[in-house]
């Protein structure tokens, strides 16, 4: 077994561990989305170029460029626009629970938050029914309604004068039971 070669892996790995960050999660919605106007670049190039006729010479030649680079897309000021309307409405969502906790105004580490979302006061939903039951209910009870004489699983029931299913009354069926056919429905 060639020891080296398991030496010098160890001795990588060490030296990566010492350079390496850790990778932490990040709020994607108060980044800039990728919005990149434009770039400028300056760079330097040196080339050299050897001769090899009847006397060797070395030819340097040194060049320095200016690059700009505009990306295709929406323009600038869209993009950034954007970028600030999504970073608003997050805000707008969050800043009820930031104003409803009087705790992090006394917190420095929350100072940027609080002064963000101070004077915001989230709007309620009030699409919602004044008996805050569901949809699901609203259609269950109109179909107990037009059908009083059906006993639904796991209902509750509407009318007063219905007893409540006894559950320890229930027995499981044998295996040769034979279950009742559906009744026929006749059109009307």
């Amino acid at each position: 077994m060639n020891y080296y070669f398991t030496g010098l892996i160890i001795l990588a790995l060490t030296i990566l561990a010492l350079f390496v960050e850790p990778a932490y999660p990040r709020n994607e919605y108060l980044n800039d989305y990728g919005v990149r106007c434009g770039e400028f670049e300056i760079r330097t190039d040196k080339r050299e170029t050897d001769y090899n006729y009847s006397d060797s010479s070395t030819n340097e030649q040194q060049y320095l460029s200016f690059t700009y680079r505009k990306y295709l897309g929406t323009d600038c000021k869209t993009a950034k626009e954007n970028v600030a309307i999504k970073q608003q409405l997050e805000l707008m969502k969050m800043c009820g629970r930031v104003n409803s906790n009087p705790s992090l105004a006394y917190n420095s580490n929350f100072d940027l938050l609080v002064s963000k979302c101070r004077g915001v006061t989230p709007a309620r939903d009030n699409t919602r029914p004044t008996d805050s039951q569901s949809l699901w209910d609203d259609m269950k009870d109109e179909y107990k309604k037009e059908n009083p004489d059906v006993t639904l699983m796991g209902d509750k029931f509407i009318n007063s004068g219905k007893t409540k299913l006894n559950k320890s009354k229930l027995k499981i069926p044998s295996k040769d039971y034979i279950l009742p056919l559906p009744k026929p429905k006749i059109n009307e």
